[in-house]
């Protein structure tokens, strides 16, 4: 099966970066979002979000006619799923916009065609999408009932990259590559080795899945244990950046740096996945879970005691005037993706509980979002000079290099910024 144009759905943080990258192969390549501005803005050679050298990569293939951005699914050979896949209050998934984006497409798939769910999801929602596309489209046959001579091929292939270096990773890790039938698998793998350096390495839908929750959970754990740890120190006049570097010095021992909490899509997301499959089994991820989503709280809690021990030593200070600084929003350094965000997280909860003005430093986004906006954002230089309390929540390189913070201000560090 060779796939000459590919329809990626959702151009975001993976869905553009693997768009452009299919259209850099020569492939024609249709990008679909509902966003009708994010599709003006790639078409005109530009990108919406923060990755560094992708807006090269999407003003070229732009350019040469190789990528097309849009609102409406066209046909293609393959479609690509990359949409969000949040959950609900209750930490239950939800995956109304993988069905949306498949109410989308079932009307031009058509025989032979290739759908890949590249969105991180629980186990079992590839086979459900497969269901869904079959309720829309009774005239053509699925690996459920036809197998490995379906019309139409269905897999999933989740992706594994590090924001600021997506491109890099999106070329050279392995993947895995689950189908519904080994022949689903064989025609994502040819697909994907379009681009892939790394291994294609095959199995099941649900192994599939299960492997991308699996790998998040591992490192949500691992965090929380760092965590706790950073939490038990404060308790005992510990500092836990010098207690991790001289525990790591043990040949089998290598703990990871406690930070605010965990952000982004995909670690402080993925585990409830598991824990929704098997609410009585998953304990100790379930606990991981619990013990990172509560360190935002704690990390309030230092702030408030901060405050209150500023009111007491300075008596001409009433809290409405205290201004706090609080350093990147972000959900790790050096990117601009804001989604579950703990730094977030504490920089709003802030602002609404104690009633102060905040001044909020994050170098790499050009506006506040909405409901924060009267908030000032704002650079370094001004939040050292005005600020009371500094509040530490993002290791950015913009933030290691501020020798100021080091001069007996009154400062917060959730980040290690000062272990440097």
């Amino acid at each position: 099966m060779n796939v000459e144009k590919i329809c990626v759905m959702g151009l975001g943080y993976i869905g553009l970066p693997t768009a452009a990258i299919f259209a850099s192969r020569k492939k024609q390549v249709i990008g679909v979002d509902i966003n009708q501005r994010t599709v003006d803005i790639i078409n005109r050679g530009a990108v919406h979000i923060v990755e560094p050298e992708l807006e090269l990569l999407v003003h070229g293939v732009i350019t040469q006619g190789y990528l097309r951005a849009t609102t409406t699914v066209e046909p293609a050979e393959a479609f690509l799923i990359a949409v969000p896949t949040p959950f609900t209050g209750n930490h239950e998934p939800d995956l109304s916009y993988i069905r949306a984006a498949i109410e989308a497409l079932a009307p031009v798939l058509k025989k032979h065609d290739l759908v890949v769910l590249e969105s991180t999801s629980p186990v079992g929602t590839t086979e459900r999408m497969a269901q869904w596309l079959a309720r829309a489209r009774p005239d053509l046959t699925f690996p459920a009932t036809h197998g490995q001579t379906s019309d139409i091929r269905v897999a999933h292939c989740p992706e594994r990259v590090l924001p600021g270096h997506v491109l890099r990773e999106l070329v050279s890790n392995d993947r895995i590559i689950g189908g519904l039938t080994p022949a689903c698998s064989a025609a994502a793998t040819q697909l994907y080795r379009t681009f892939v350096k790394g291994q294609c390495i095959e199995t099941d839908a649900r192994t599939a899945e299960m492997c991308k929750l699996t790998e998040n959970s591992f490192r949500d754990v691992n965090i929380a244990f760092a965590n706790e740890l950073s939490m038990i120190c404060a308790q005992l006049k510990i500092n836990p950046w010098e207690l991790i570097r001289l525990a790591n010095h043990h040949p089998r021992v290598n703990i990871l740096q406690p930070g605010p909490g965990v952000g982004g899509h995909c670690i402080a997301v993925d585990p409830w996945f598991i824990v929704s499959k098997s609410p009585d089994l998953a304990r100790l991820i379930r606990t991981a879970r619990e013990v990172n989503e509560h360190k935002p709280q704690w990390v309030i809690q230092q702030v408030k005691l901060a405050l209150a021990s500023l009111l007491l030593k300075r008596t001409d200070l009433q809290a409405g005037s205290v201004r706090i600084a609080c350093y990147g929003l972000a959900f790790k350094a050096d990117i601009d993706d804001l989604r579950e965000s703990p730094a977030l997280s504490i920089a709003r909860q802030l602002g609404q509980e104690l009633g102060v003005k905040l001044l909020l430093v994050e170098p790499n986004i050009e506006a506040l979002p909405a409901d924060m906006a009267m908030h000032s954002l704002t650079d370094t230089v001004d939040a050292l000079e005005r600020a009371q309390i500094h509040v530490l929540l993002v290791r950015h390189r913009e933030f290691v290099s501020m020798p100021a913070l080091r001069d007996g201000l009154l400062v917060i560090d959730a980040a290690g910024v000062l272990a440097a």
